[in-house]
């Protein structure tokens, strides 16, 4: 795994035009604390994953797509590929583990795609060996694929061109797909802005492998932060997210909770748990910086887990 050049990142964000939306970058204010707001929100599918499965479908070979089209995810990549999917007129196939959030699998359901459930060691397994059983298609890995991470990238191209001199991106860490993308491209157009990885307090393998400066598993707890964290950080995206990310930080779940409760508060908008954890740690104080974006990466969270949080709870 190599990081992705300027122009690739820059074709990818040819390829993503017409499918996704430049988002805006809004400012936020809490008493001293200044951010701006990367609203990944506001995609097609209410989460950045349109950009990476969109760009790699675009890129896969046409005889490839033939047979349809599989990818393994909790619900927002997902998503990404159901929607590529239909664009293009292929079948999809999910491969979800049993604790995904229902709104994502009903999204999914509804933009055609059929949905396989199986526990979540099963679902680990194909994110390691890129196949699931004797199934067809050409399988998009969530994460690991050049050019899901180069799509992703074009987030960080935008972050830099709407604020030039961002010194500080906050970005939520599940496999590494998002945040290596982001600091690829801010190393090529914006390098002294740096990049740190969050972590849910319940699966936080990043900030557990740099601790020992190398890969290691954790215990990994299921929470309605379901769109990041993992039990480790796969070997292909260790290398990658060792050169760069600056630094991994952990926050709990009630931090993440009261993040997303002061979104939909003061700003309107809804994020789920993964879409929250910048904020959460912007607001934790664990990081500083003069000018700091946190990225909202999705908003697809269940309405009752949802209702849980605005009611000042923490969804079990």
């Amino acid at each position: 795994m190599r990081v992705p050049t300027l122009d690739e990142i820059e074709a990818a964000r040819g390829r993503l035009r017409g499918l996704a939306v430049r988002t805006p970058l809004v400012r936020w204010f809490e008493g001293p604390l200044e951010v701006w707001l990367k609203l990944e929100t506001l995609q097609p599918i209410g989460s950045f994953k349109i950009r990476g499965a969109g760009n790699a479908m675009a890129t896969a070979p046409p005889a490839a797509l033939a047979h349809g089209v599989f990818t393994a995810s909790a619900g927002n990549m997902a998503q990404g590929v159901a929607w590529c999917a239909r664009e293009i007129g292929v079948s999809c196939t999910v491969i979800v583990p049993d604790h995904a959030p229902a709104t994502k699998l009903a999204a999914v359901e509804r933009l055609g795609a059929a949905i396989v459930k199986v526990p979540f060691e099963r679902w680990w397994r194909v994110l390691e060996e890129r196949r699931f059983d004797d199934l067809p298609g050409y399988f998009v890995h969530p994460v690991s694929d050049p050019a899901v991470i180069a799509g992703n990238a074009t987030i960080g191209l935008e972050i830099a061109e709407d604020l030039p001199d961002v010194d500080l991106v906050l970005v939520p860490f599940g496999g590494g797909g998002l945040s290596c993308g982001i600091a690829s491209a801010l190393r090529a157009v914006a390098p002294a802005a740096r990049v740190v990885a969050v972590e849910p307090e319940t699966a936080a393998p990043l900030a557990a492998s740099l601790a020992v400066d190398r890969p290691t598993g954790v215990d990994y707890r299921a929470s309605f932060v379901d769109g990041a964290g993992g039990r480790a950080v796969l070997a292909e995206m260790w290398p990658l997210a060792r050169e760069l990310v600056s630094r991994a930080v952990t926050v709990s779940l009630a931090e993440t909770a009261a993040a997303i409760r002061l979104l939909a508060e003061r700003t309107r908008v809804v994020a789920e748990g993964a879409g929250a954890l910048a904020l959460a740690a912007a607001r934790s104080g664990l990081v500083r910086g003069e000018r700091v974006v946190c990225v909202v990466s999705g908003g697809n969270i269940d309405a009752g887990r949802l209702a849980t949080i605005l009611e000042g709870g923490v969804p079990s």
